[in-house]
């Protein structure tokens, strides 16, 4: 999971990415994908990004999780995306 800002971000098996609260343990917003979501979010500058068994990771906002964008690969998304310097990378199982 990531933790920030008084949140903690994970994604699931039931193909959902959970935002709670990290005091009361409190769902905060969901928001559903394609397929199970086996990578570790990462949240910046307001942002969750994570990928999922769907081929896309998708970029959420972290207050309400309302979707912000995605990219589509040709194959899962399965480690998790590092963000440096305003630019988000990450792997697919595609190569």
């Amino acid at each position: 999971p990531a933790v920030a800002d008084g949140k903690v971000y994970f994604g699931s098996g039931d193909y959902h990415i959970y935002a709670l609260d990290a005091v009361k343990g409190t769902k905060i917003w969901d928001f559903k994908t394609g397929s199970l979501v086996v990578s570790s979010p990462v949240v910046a500058n307001g942002i969750v990004y994570v990928g999922s068994g769907d081929n896309y990771c998708y970029a959420l906002n972290a207050l309400n999780g309302r979707f912000r964008v995605e990219l589509k690969t040709y194959s899962s998304i399965i480690c998790s995306p590092v963000v440096s310097d305003g630019i988000v990378y990450f792997s697919s199982s595609d190569g």
